[in-house]
C-alpha cells in the first residue's frame, strides 16, 4: 500500500491533458500542507486557472513500477470542492497506470460533470466511454470519498475496472478495456489527478486527502 501519497511532491507535463497533447497550456498547480480544509491536517490544494475553454492541468506520480500482473489495485481518496466552485469543472479526472514490458495497463475515471456520468478511458482508442454510471455533483464544503477498484490480465492485455464506490454507494462496472502497446523499454507505475476547464474556461481548486493506492500481485 502507497499511502498518504497526496503529501509527496507532484509532476506535471504541461499540456499533456489536452487532446493529443496539443494547443494551449492552462495555468495549475499544487499547493502541499494545506490545514484548512483537511481532514488529518495536510491536505493537498490543485488549482486551475485556464485562459482558453477546455485545457486542463494534470499532475502526476511516479512510483517503484509493478514488476506483474495486478490481481487487484484500489485508487481512493477524500474529494473537498469549496463552495462557489460546485458548478465550475468540465470534469475531474484521476487514475493510475502501469507499464508493464511495453504494454501501457491504464486504469481511470473522469466525472463528467457537463453530462451528468462518469466514464472511463480507452488508451489504445484514445477515447472515453460512458459506463451507464450517473454522476451527482459534489456536494460543496465537505468531503467526499472515493475509491475505485480495478486488475488486469497480462496475458490477455486487457484493463480490467471493476467497481466504484462514492460516499460509500458501490457501483459494480466490469468493463473492460484492451491494453495499448507501447514498446515502452521500462516498467513504470503512476497514479494521477486531472482537472479541466469549462467552456467559460473557469478557474477553480479542489482539496485532496487521505489518498492511497493499494494493490495485490
Amino acid at each position: 500500500m502507497i499511502d498518504h501519497i497526496e503529501e509527496a511532491p507532484w509532476l506535471t507535463c504541461g499540456n499533456c491533458g489536452n487532446n493529443g497533447a496539443t494547443g494551449p497550456t492552462a495555468a495549475y498547480s499544487d499547493t502541499l500542507g494545506i490545514a484548512t480544509p483537511s481532514e488529518d491536517g495536510s491536505a493537498t490544494q490543485f488549482t486551475l486557472a485556464a485562459t482558453v475553454p477546455f485545457t486542463n492541468g494534470y499532475f502526476y506520480q511516479k512510483h517503484t513500477p509493478i514488476n506483474t500482473q495486478i490481481a487487484a489495485l484500489t485508487y481512493e481518496f477524500d474529494l473537498y470542492i469549496p463552495t462557489g466552485s460546485e458548478s465550475l469543472p468540465q470534469a475531474i479526472e484521476f487514475e493510475c497506470q502501469q507499464v508493464l514490458n511495453g504494454w501501457v495497463y491504464n486504469f481511470s475515471w473522469q466525472a463528467l460533470y457537463t453530462g451528468n456520468v462518469w466514464r472511463i478511458f480507452d488508451y489504445g482508442l484514445k477515447r472515453w466511454d460512458a459506463t451507464g454510471v450517473a454522476l451527482t455533483h459534489f456536494t460543496p464544503g465537505t468531503w467526499h470519498h472515493i475509491m475505485a477498484e480495478y486488475h488486469n490480465d497480462a496475458n490477455a492485455h486487457t484493463v480490467i475496472h471493476d467497481a466504484l464506490t462514492v460516499d460509500g454507494v458501490r457501483t459494480p462496472v466490469n468493463i473492460t478495456h484492451n491494453a495499448f502497446f507501447s514498446g515502452a523499454a521500462n516498467n513504470g507505475f503512476i497514479n494521477a489527478v486531472q482537472l479541466d476547464s469549462n467552456s467559460t474556461a473557469a478557474a477553480y481548486s479542489l482539496y485532496v486527502d487521505k489518498m492511497k493506492v493499494t494493490y495485490q500481485q
